[in-house]
Parts: structure tokens; sequence; C-alpha cells
């Protein structure tokens, strides 16, 4: 692809989601939660998370309520595919793709999944790389339907840091 350069893509090189194992064990109350993930999103531009949406989202029952206040590794991965998901999805579509995620996978394995895709195509869209890996050893209409997502979360990301870039100039 020849996508015009980016003074981001340098950032991104090194663009890492914690993977489950690397997210806290221990739980993290509603504040701690949002910065945790926050951190980890925030080299992505224009997406980031509040308290008053995880609330939300907690309230609607497109996540699960937390254990004692506090947010699991569940949880946390939930709230990550939401936040980026959000940019080109309504809430009910997200709520369906969990829906599809929960008969086929365990939350690790779909969200380790995401993980590397997710990676795997914006250091691709970004021009970090020349050709997409194929990841996983399945080929499924849920993996095909996820990439589809990541592939648009990804566009998205670039066309806004784009446009960020423009009204810099």
């Amino acid at each position: 692809m020849n996508y015009i350069e980016l003074q981001c893509k340098d950032d991104l090189k090194k663009f890492h989601l914690p993977r489950y194992n690397e997210i806290p064990d221990v739980g993290l109350f509603l504040e701690q939660t949002v910065r945790y993930i926050n951190i980890h999103i925030g080299k992505l531009g224009n997406v980031e998370l509040t308290p008053s949406m995880v609330s939300n989202y907690v309230k609607n029952k497109y996540i699960p309520a937390p254990v004692k206040k506090q947010y699991q590794r569940d949880h946390i991965g939930y709230l990550i595919f939401i936040a980026l998901a959000k940019t080109v999805m309504p809430l009910d579509d997200i709520s369906n793709i969990f829906t599809l995620q929960k008969e086929h996978f365990t939350p690790e394995i779909a969200y380790n999944y995401f993980c590397d895709e997710f990676e795997n195509i914006i250091q691709f869209v970004f021009g970090n790389k020349d050709f997409l890996k194929e990841i996983g050893s399945t080929n499924n209409k849920e993996r095909v339907l996820l990439r589809t997502v990541i592939i648009t979360i990804a566009h998205k990301i670039y066309l806004d840091s784009y446009l960020r870039e423009l009204k810099e100039r």
C-alpha cells in the first residue's frame, strides 16, 4: 500500500497491547482500570475511555459487572476491545461479537488473538510492515469477522492521524 508517511508511524513501531497474562491479576478499581487501559491505547490517538463510559457499559450489560467494585482481566480485555471498536461500530454490534466469541473461545484465547491480529494490522496499515501475517490456524467466519473489524479500526486510526497532522501544519 502506498499510504502517506505519518509522523506517528515511528511511535507505533513498538505498539503493544498487553496480553491476557500481562494484565494485572488483582482487581483494579474503576479509575485504575480506565488509567491502565488509556496508557495502553493512548498512542493510537483519539481513542480513550472514561469512567462514565465504563459505568455505562456495565449498566447496559455490554460487560459483566465488576466483582466487589473491581475489574478483572476479562473486564479489561472487553474494555480494550470496546474502546477501539466503538470508533467504527455501534455498541450493540460489539455486544453481538462478544456473544459470538463466547460461543467459540475462552476470553483469554479471544483476547490474545485480538491483540496479535490488531498489532499485525496496525503495523501494516501504518507502513511499518510490508505484508499481513496470517494469525491463527483456523479460517472460520469468526476469524474473518474479527479481522474485518480490526482492519476497519486500523484504517480509522490512520485516517484520524492523517487528519490530525493536517490540522497541525
